[in-house]
């Protein structure tokens, strides 16, 4: 084999032909070609289902009249087996109309048997691949415009507009999904001021992941911050999202983490509720450390209890809260003995980094994170942070 030879494509060919003769001749044509191939030879529908399931094609040459499916029915079959693959019909010198309706029903090319030399097979088995190389793009460029659409609703729904008129508290905020051009999953976040003066925080991450999760994020995103709008605050602010919840959730395992904040400016607190979800970090000009925010129940796994106990925090004049979904803490810690980051490590992790402003150091930490893990942990992360100057001193 000659070098050029040896950087010409290999074209992976699957030939569905019952009649040995015809797959012969085929088989003999193709070594004329010149082409480089791999052939696998399908006597019926059937064996063609096995080989396609465990073999990627580049072609597939296709008679029309097998013991088990005849007609355009097979070309459609075929296209569904293999979506993306090219298909070249072969027909009878009899079947005028044959190779026409094969290639409205999805075939790249047909030929006729009979009236094919080498030089017309390889020209046909070249462009079939290559149509069906372009188709192949062209789809996967729509299925990722498609996402990124998706993925901008979805952004509108669960990471909306802070809704606020203070100049004193800067909000940063990071969404990442799980996978990369992944939809974004169940993981939510909004900051609003209230009528009350005060300025209200939610982070939640429902379970699971995919549409389900995400609607369902959705859902609970908007239901708060209406409610906290329409006054609604603490236990029964949690109580009426968790009666949402098992109203939309689409499983009963279904349920949801999350943590509420109300920081109040001319008190210098914030008062914290935690549904089965992280504790805030608090960063001060000594560091960042956990609060001692209590723990609760998470929304859907036991509706009866309505355990949300409630902690206020003295803040220090300036400052900074970050809430944070699982995604930045499961991952691997690096360390090489399968022990997961947690939040010890995340601080520990945290106290290394360099100061920065708020989106430089979530995004660095984010990518430490990350690149501690090495791709092995795929959950979907959110981070929230508030930072303050010129609150009331802590009394």
């Amino acid at each position: 084999m000659t070098q050029r030879q040896q950087d010409d494509p290999l074209y992976r060919i699957v030939l569905i032909e019952d009649d040995a003769a015809d797959a012969l001749l085929v088989e003999e044509l193709l070594h004329d070609t010149g082409l480089r191939f791999e052939l696998t030879p399908a006597r019926t529908l059937a064996e063609a289902r096995v080989v396609l399931a465990v073999r990627q094609a580049d072609c597939i040459l296709l008679d029309l009249h097998l013991p088990d499916l005849t007609g355009t029915a097979g070309v459609t079959t075929i296209r569904r087996l293999a979506p993306h693959t090219a298909v070249i019909v072969l027909t009878g010198m009899s079947e005028t109309q044959a190779g026409a309706d094969a290639m409205a029903a999805g075939a790249q090319d047909y030929l006729v048997k009979g009236n094919v030399d080498a030089d017309l097979l390889g020209r046909t088995v070249r462009y079939a691949v290559y149509r069906g190389q372009t188709e192949r793009a062209s789809a996967e460029a729509q299925a990722t415009r498609l996402r990124a659409e998706e993925n901008a609703r979805l952004e509108r729904g669960l990471l909306p507009r802070p809704m606020l008129a203070t100049s004193t508290v800067t909000v940063t905020t990071r969404y990442l999904p799980g996978r990369d051009q992944a939809l974004l999953g169940g993981d939510f976040l909004d900051v609003v001021e209230g009528d009350d003066g005060l300025l209200h925080a939610v982070v939640g991450d429902v379970s699971g992941h995919g549409p389900d999760a995400a609607a369902l994020g959705v859902f609970l995103r908007i239901a708060w911050r209406s409610l906290v709008l329409g006054g609604h605050r603490g236990t029964g602010l949690l109580h009426l999202l968790e009666r949402i919840l098992i109203a939309e959730r689409g499983t009963r395992s279904m349920f949801a983490t999350c943590a509420l904040l109300s920081l109040d400016r001319v008190a210098g607190t914030v008062v914290v509720h935690l549904a089965g979800h992280d504790v805030p970090l608090l960063t001060t000009a000594a560091g960042t450390e956990t609060t001692n925010a209590a723990h609760g129940i998470a929304l859907g796994i036991a509706p009866e209890l309505r355990f949300w106990p409630e902690t206020v925090i003295r803040l220090p004049p300036t400052g900074a809260l970050t809430l944070f979904t699982d995604g930045l803490t499961e991952g691997h810690s690096g360390t090489g003995d399968g022990e997961r980051l947690g939040v010890e490590g995340l601080l520990a992790l945290i106290e290394k980094l360099p100061v920065s402003d708020p989106g430089a150091h979530i995004d660095l930490l984010i990518k430490e994170t990350r690149a501690l893990n090495a791709g092995r942990h795929t959950d979907d992360l959110a981070v929230l942070r508030l930072d303050w100057h010129t609150l009331e001193p802590a009394g």
